[in-house]
């Protein structure tokens, strides 16, 4: 998220006691540089174990639960609305409960979601648990996610800073996001052999209990951002008032959203395609795996091969790029081609490493919390509106044809926002702050 001109405010170089950033000492010719860098951070382990323990356990509890209430209900339907609803509700916590992310210390948001999130699932684990009951504690769940990762992602500025340790700490966690992905499904259909739902449900309980810890215990107790003079409600919609009405911030806010929500048009599409192709699991298997792989791959290399000044000159080329590779959808590829589409598409989500340096650069500290947690809400709610809206057209049109018009009418998108992104970015030496939703450069001290 750091950008390099102006240069982002970086932590000392040693560590320090105190609140602020923690950094290692890179002055010695063998200090670690890259991702060992942010690894050498005792804080940063403790996030990143968290994040891995929570995210595993959430993978793990949704695919049990949408086993558990077809089991109840024999509903093709309700099943489905139980993984809906892990995205629905992200707009509603993002919007309206954001302001907690800057009002409260960080460590206790983010220890108290985790808590509230062991409470819900344990509930979900009584047999006396009604399936309505369920599908209102998954509910719950999805709404305290958002700030939860939004509270985190404004945390790690503190522990890293704003600089490259903060950008490749973000990108360590999505790489674990996708892994997550790939793992996560496999870990939950083998526990699902040998426990019931409610047994595999129940070993969420303990990852959100170990998170909760990693977190209370492993990282320092920091004051909040904000005072909370106001309500907590306006003060959740006037960070989002104040983040969508600067003009450069809103331009990199829809860079975050919009591929995501195009790019999911082959994965929510993946069993009817494979079913239109002729091929079978095994096949359908690897196109899911296709892009998660591309993703991490070109992530992991992005962060530690290109220097950040080379991030940020691709940001624009993949954002405005990007989904063309799905049009070879248009072909109605087979496998083996579909796959080398899809890795190349989910390759280009590198761009994010030089976004968010631009991101982070562009939002003023008090408000960072709010930002990222709207964020981090639209980010999930437009992926579920994308895979909706990929499902509702392929119902009347052939799948391999709106695979491919995703790409096309996406990448129409984002053209036009690219050039704004382009047309706003700040001149050297100044930063941009956010104050009343008025655009003002200021000297970046």
């Amino acid at each position: 998220m750091p950008r390099n001109t102006p240069g982002p405010r970086s932590g000392p170089q040693t560590p320090e006691p105190g609140p602020g950033p923690q950094t290692p000492d890179t002055r010695g010719p063998a200090a670690p540089r890259g991702y060992r860098a942010v690894f050498g951070l005792r804080e940063f382990r403790a996030v990143f174990a968290a994040h891995l323990l929570s995210l595993l356990g959430v993978v793990v509890s949704e695919l049990a639960l949408i086993v558990l209430v077809y089991d109840l209900t024999a509903s093709p339907l309700l099943s489905a609305l139980t993984f809906a609803l892990g995205t629905l509700p992200y707009l509603v916590g993002g919007t309206l409960f954001a302001g907690v992310a800057d009002r409260y210390p960080a460590r206790r948001v983010l220890v108290t979601c985790d808590l509230v999130c062991a409470v819900c699932v344990g509930l979900m684990v009584l047999p006396g648990t009604p399936v309505a009951g369920l599908l209102v504690l998954r509910c719950l769940v999805a709404a305290v996610s958002p700030v939860f990762t939004g509270t985190r992602m404004a945390a790690l500025t503190d522990i890293l800073g704003e600089g490259e340790l903060f950008v490749l700490g973000r990108s360590l966690l999505r790489i674990v996001s996708q892994g997550s992905l790939l793992a996560g499904f496999g870990v939950g259909g083998v526990l699902l052999t040998v426990l019931s739902p409610r047994g595999a449900i129940t070993i969420t309980v303990a990852t959100f209990l170990c998170s909760a810890a990693l977190l209370r215990f492993g990282t320092r107790d920091r004051p909040a951002r904000e005072g909370g003079g106001a309500g907590l409600l306006r003060e959740s919609l006037s960070g989002a008032r104040l983040v969508l009405g600067h003009r450069r911030l809103r331009a990199l806010m829809l860079l975050f959203w919009l591929p995501p929500l195009f790019i999911v048009a082959p994965e929510a599409v993946a069993a009817p395609y494979a079913d239109e192709i002729g091929v079978g699991p095994a096949a359908l298997g690897l196109l899911m795996c296709a892009m998660p792989v591309g993703h991490i791959a070109a992530e992991l290399y992005t962060g530690s091969a290109l220097r950040p000044r080379t991030r940020e000159r691709i940001v624009l080329p993949l954002a405005a790029a990007g989904l063309l590779p799905l049009a070879a959808y248009a072909l109605t590829p087979g496998v083996a081609a579909a796959g080398v589409a899809l890795m190349v598409a989910g390759a280009s989500s590198a761009y994010v490493i030089g976004l968010d340096q631009w991101f982070v650069a562009e939002v003023p500290e008090e408000l960072r919390g709010r930002a990222m947690t709207l964020l981090t809400a639209g980010l999930m709610t437009l992926q579920g509106v994308g895979m909706a809206l990929t499902g509702l057209a392929a119902e009347f049109f052939p799948v391999h044809r709106v695979v491919a018009g995703a790409a096309v009418l996406g990448t129409l998108c984002l053209l036009p926002l690219v050039a704004e992104v382009r047309r706003t970015a700040p001149v050297a030496g100044s930063r941009t702050e956010v104050r009343d939703g008025e655009d003002r450069q200021v000297p970046h001290g």
